[in-house]
């Protein structure tokens, strides 16, 4: 298959690069390395490759694994978050935005909104697009999927019932995401979502579980939406949410993706 993807600066660039070789099972990993200089390796055997370079995971900081034009976010895609929340299930998808401004990474501090009291941890299986698209059909939509990463949608309970959620979703660090992004290959149909806060298992699910799979997202998406390179779609979270507090150390692990940690702030 060929494709044809709109190269607007040196970042989409990287991201089609990185997608030509899609067929290939790996886990791209963005980080800094010692010298300042921003780099986009392959994560293999506990080693970060670069080149003809090994940079230990330890001494490089990583970065988060794209920086997208837009994260769409679901709700209530899971049956049993529905219920916790006292909601039906939807009929159909339910979507909301965040911005650029909302993207942090793996070992990062995300500090919570100033004098909110309800912040809550969402753990999520984030879906990386690799092309520019629209309009794709269930059966294509695999076709312009980059891989997988590690989402944490945070999420401000206390403007929520009167924000239209730009208040409850779209502050700054709303979206941990990391430490990679795996190829398709890489994660099971039925990949366990664990997440925990201060080594306690507060979420346990699996990607089995969405209401709404990954092809029937993208297929409503790109129905009324382009999606860039690089986008996320943040396919939505299983029952257990609740209140992140000052000191909390975060870890969201995703069969075949890995573990996103992140700490908590005030």
């Amino acid at each position: 298959m060929k494709f044809i993807i709109a190269l607007e600066d040196l970042r989409h660039l990287v991201i089609a690069l990185n997608f030509i070789t899609h067929g290939k099972t790996m886990k791209y990993v963005r980080f800094r390395d010692l010298a300042g200089f921003i780099r986009n390796g392959i994560y293999r055997d506990e080693f970060i490759l670069f080149g003809n370079e090994e940079f230990d995971p330890e001494n490089v900081s990583i970065l988060p694994p794209v920086m997208p034009t837009k994260i769409v976010g679901v709700g209530l895609n899971y049956a049993d978050h529905a219920e916790e929340t006292g909601s039906e299930p939807p009929d159909r998808p339910m979507f909301f935005l965040k911005p650029p401004n909302t993207v942090t990474g793996h070992e990062k501090v995300v500090t919570l909104p100033f004098g909110k009291e309800r912040v809550d941890y969402e753990g999520e299986l984030g879906v990386v697009i690799g092309q520019q698209c629209r309009n794709v059909k269930k059966r294509n939509a695999m076709d312009v999927v980059w891989g997988f990463t590690c989402v944490n949608d945070i999420s401000n309970r206390d403007d929520q019932p009167n924000s239209f959620l730009v208040r409850t979703k779209a502050f700054d660090n709303a979206a941990p995401m990391g430490p990679v992004i795996a190829t398709p290959d890489e994660v099971p149909q039925d990949a366990h979502l664990e997440l925990r806060v201060n080594g306690e298992i507060k979420q346990n699910s699996t990607r089995s579980q969405l209401i709404f799979s990954i092809p029937e997202l993208i297929e409503e998406i790109t129905g009324f939406m382009t999606l860039e390179p690089g986008d996320v779609i943040s396919t939505g979270t299983p029952a257990g949410v609740g209140p992140l507090r000052d000191g909390d150390t975060v870890e969201i692990e995703i069969e075949g993706i890995g573990t996103l940690k992140h700490y908590v702030k005030r």
